[in-house]
């Protein structure tokens, strides 16, 4: 395959995850990852083409995390995924170096969609849509809200010429776009 397309890629990560709110963070993922490209001026396909892969072995390392992205690495390159995909979707997970600014993104889009989907479950409407940006901050603040959703991975944005505030801001934006697939 030369050049993987989004329905491709879509059809990819469906038939390796089962779960649906683990396809939801992927679709999550991916939105926020597009978003950033086009505010950094980069390929808004390519960086949502990571979302879409990154957790492709999710469920099968559950069990040895140790194995997350390389698993689904070798799954990509043996489909002939290009390798700056690959790349970053071992970045995500830790396993390549964070060197180059989609590599940094993935590691970043992917635990602020979590604290996102928090946010939204604990507010009083349950939507993405009634979110805002000092509602964010507030929750991101609390050591032990969402907890799981590791903040110095996200405020790693940092290392993209992005404040804090702007990147929730644009992960927030680009999950709202989406809230119907989210369930949000």
């Amino acid at each position: 395959m030369a050049e993987m397309i989004r329905e491709q890629a879509l059809a990819l990560m469906q038939s390796r995850l089962k779960n649906k709110n683990l396809q939801k963070h992927v679709l999550a993922v991916a939105a926020v990852m597009k978003r950033l490209a086009a505010r950094l001026g980069a390929d808004a396909g390519t960086w949502e083409l990571v979302g879409l892969l990154h957790d492709l072995d999710y469920e099968e390392t559950l069990k040895d995390p140790d194995r997350h992205g390389l698993v689904s690495a070798e799954w990509l390159r043996e489909q002939g995924v290009a390798e700056e995909i690959v790349q970053a979707v071992l970045a995500h997970a830790n396993k390549a170096p964070r060197d180059v600014p989609i590599n940094q993104a993935a590691f970043c889009a992917d635990p602020v969609t979590g604290l996102l989907v928090a946010c939204a479950l604990i507010h009083p409407d349950k939507k993405l849509a009634g979110l805002d940006l000092p509602f964010v901050l507030n929750r991101f603040k609390e050591k032990r809200f969402a907890a799981g959703a590791d903040r110095d991975r996200i405020r790693a944005c940092e290392a993209l010429g992005l404040s804090l505030e702007e990147f929730l801001g644009l992960a927030l934006s680009a999950m709202q776009e989406i809230a119907g697939e989210l369930g949000l």
